[in-house]
């Protein structure tokens, strides 16, 4: 088709209640449209200064290397790993689900000696196994998943899990993509290493951006690596040159994602971390009151559920696709199927940042109400 023929874009204004991304809120949108600077234009920096500092409030952290990564949330797993793995070290990777996967296959393809330490999909790690497989050999690393949105698994005693870690000389990396913004995270409190997380879930920006922090003892560690990162795009010295006090050229940043990541976060300051989290825990206790009336109640167990993301078992005779498109193409609403071993067993629900509204709640349990 010549190009002439292409239409104006005229897509449907959806309600995002699925893993992410979440819906913006529209003072994030009018920020992206914020004429772009050059990269060393000394407003951008000033605006990658305030993004700094706003990071930091919402990972509860006073670390000085806390940015956004250009990418998304995978860019920030590939960073949180390859800036710190050389050839032939160890990494014990905990796995109950799909991002615990992925982890394991990036840490392999940077020449780690990767260990798996597994529980099936829907359930989460208690601190005295992780140190029982610490025990097992050094590990320079141990990486596990905060909030899994392949299952709705939020992983609990993370502190512990970070001591037990450290005891054993072991750096702790945490997947926050889920949760950062709407579940408690709280990484100099719990004593995380390496923390990353996306724009695009509980921050309610557009995909592209991975906040990420790294901690002291961390940081000596990359300083003292024998080997080039080998990732060259995300070696974490080569942007904090850029990021730092004096910057230096690293690669052109994406200002117009920044100028919508620090409207999300300014609006995150104005809410209050506090109300924040308090509010997508109120939503979602509604959202699973909601579920249990209509006999499809949350999968997980509620000492280790997600506020941001539910997954509501569904009866096996149920057409849960046929419900879901008539959700996304009747009702502009979308919700998520699981996938791997929960294909067809869950529905996946997100209220993440701006898709968490009681509204949102409410239609959606009317709706399925109706078509149930």
């Amino acid at each position: 088709m010549p190009p002439s023929q292409f239409t104006d874009l005229d897509l449907p204004n959806r309600i995002l209640l699925g893993p992410g991304p979440s819906m913006v809120p529209p003072r994030v949108l009018r920020a992206m449209a914020t004429p772009p600077t050059g990269y060393m234009d000394p407003t951008y920096l000033q605006v990658m200064a305030e993004t700094k500092a706003m990071l930091r409030y919402v990972f509860q952290t006073e670390n000085a290397f806390t940015l956004p990564i250009s990418g998304t949330g995978s860019a920030g797993m590939e960073a949180a790993l390859c800036n710190f793995i050389e050839p032939g070290d160890n990494v014990l990777i905990a796995i109950n689900g799909f991002f615990g996967e992925r982890m394991a296959d990036m840490a392999a393809r940077y020449g780690a000696q990767v260990d798996r330490l597994e529980r099936p999909w829907g359930e989460i790690f208690t601190p005295a196994e992780i140190e029982a497989a610490l025990r097992q050999k050094p590990y320079k690393l141990l990486a596990l998943v905060h909030g899994e949105t392949s299952t709705g698994c939020l992983q609990t005693r993370v502190d512990e899990i970070a001591a037990a870690a450290h005891r054993h000389g072991a750096l702790l990396v945490l997947d926050t993509v889920a949760t950062l913004g709407g579940v408690p995270v709280d990484v100099d409190g719990w004593d995380v290493d390496i923390c990353y997380s996306g724009s695009q879930k509980c921050l309610s920006a557009p995909p592209g951006l991975a906040p990420i922090t790294v901690g002291p003892r961390a940081w000596e560690v990359l300083e003292k690596r024998e080997t080039p990162v080998a990732n060259w795009y995300l070696d974490l010295q080569g942007i904090d040159r850029y990021w730092g006090e004096t910057p230096a050229y690293h690669h052109t940043g994406p200002a117009n994602m920044v100028f919508a990541l620090r409207e999300s976060l300014r609006l995150v300051a104005e809410e209050g971390l506090e109300n924040r989290l308090a509010r997508h825990r109120a939503n979602a206790e509604l959202l699973w009151d909601g579920l249990d009336k209509l006999g499809l109640p949350p999968r997980v167990p509620l000492d280790y559920r997600m506020a941001s993301l539910t997954t509501a078992q569904l009866p096996e005779d149920l057409d849960e696709a046929a419900i879901r498109s008539t959700l996304l193409h009747n009702y502009n609403l979308e919700i998520v199927g699981g996938f791997g071993p929960l294909a067809g067993q869950i529905w996946r629900i997100g209220l993440m940042g701006y898709s968490s509204r009681r509204e949102n709640v409410e239609l959606l349990l009317a709706l399925l109400k109706k078509l149930l």
